[in-house]
């Protein structure tokens, strides 16, 4: 497949602040791609790069084929950006502000801007002032999907919203993504592992890593240790156990790179004395929170 979006060496410094610091990103078209992350980890950053809003310090990008340099004008009418700050003129009303964008884009669809407004309940004749967050968050999601972008780029598309808004706007991102790749970034986990093809983790300004979400959640499992008494073990615990805790019969960690006949074998070098080993599958939330606490891990002495 082809790359649609490709970064290397991905750099956006603020004086001493690093805000990205060498990703490298490879999107393939067809992708359903979401960038996760803490707050400040600098997913904003790398949207705002992608879309020609901001230059990076050094590195490049690429969207579309084209330097991210590039794109402006007409390089959007083949592409869908929505922020989650999106700003619409509130003194016009829904249908406005459909009109008035249609005559930028040759692609738009006016069978699907209807069919939009059907399925967001969104009234032509409203004024967008006198919309709520949520119906305003489906008008400007309505109106990147109009004209069929190659590529839809979201940026925080769910927050604040309640779950039916979140359903109804990932409902819609099901069906376009069919014929369009799509590129998110989010804080709501459990929505994203519901439709994700392929997760990014950054942290502070660092790619930690970008893989099919599958391949994933399959490297990564809770591990329980069972002991008939106080667990014995050396200081050295491999690299991949994340968040060990040690209680008088018993260890818990998770594993980072699973592999269970792998995984046994460390096991039984580290520990004398285990008497059962369970292995527990983890979803996105719970594997992004391991990663996010690992640099407060504390190892049992």
């Amino acid at each position: 497949m082809n790359e649609v979006i490709r970064t290397e060496s991905l750099t956006k410094k603020y004086r001493s602040l690093r805000a990205l610091e060498g990703v490298n990103l490879d999107i393939r078209e067809g992708s359903v791609y979401a960038l996760v992350g803490p707050n400040g980890a600098g997913k904003t950053t790398l949207i705002r790069i992608l879309m020609n809003l901001i230059q990076a310090s050094s590195g490049c990008a690429t969207v579309l084929g084209m330097n991210s340099k590039n794109v402006r004008g007409s390089a959007f009418t083949q592409i869908g950006y929505v922020s989650e700050n999106q700003e619409i003129p509130g003194w016009m009303r829904v249908g406005e502000l459909l009109d008035y964008l249609h005559s930028f884009y040759p692609t738009w669809d006016t069978s699907l801007e209807a069919n939009l407004l059907i399925q967001f309940s969104l009234p032509r004749d409203r004024k967008v002032k006198a919309l709520s967050r949520g119906m305003r968050m489906k008008l400007a999601l309505a109106s990147a999907l109009a004209f069929h972008p190659k590529l839809i780029v979201l940026d925080e598309p769910f927050g604040g919203l309640d779950p039916l808004v979140r359903d109804e706007l990932i409902a819609s991102l099901r069906e376009r993504a069919q014929e369009a790749t799509v590129f998110l970034s989010s804080h709501d986990l459990t929505e994203i592992e519901s439709f994700a093809s392929h997760i990014g983790y950054l942290d502070n300004g660092r790619l930690q890593f970008s893989e099919d979400l599958g391949a994933l959640l399959s490297r990564f499992r809770e591990i329980e240790l069972v002991f008939d008494a106080l667990p014995q073990f050396s200081d050295a615990l491999p690299a991949a156990w994340l968040q060990t805790k040690q209680s008088s019969t018993s260890v818990t960690f998770v594993e980072a790179h699973f592999e269970q006949q792998n995984t046994a074998d460390q096991v039984h070098r580290v520990f004398a004395n285990v008497k059962d080993i369970l292995y527990t599958p983890m979803t996105l939330r719970s594997v992004v929170l391991a990663m996010a606490r690992r640099s407060s891990e504390v190892r049992p002495q």
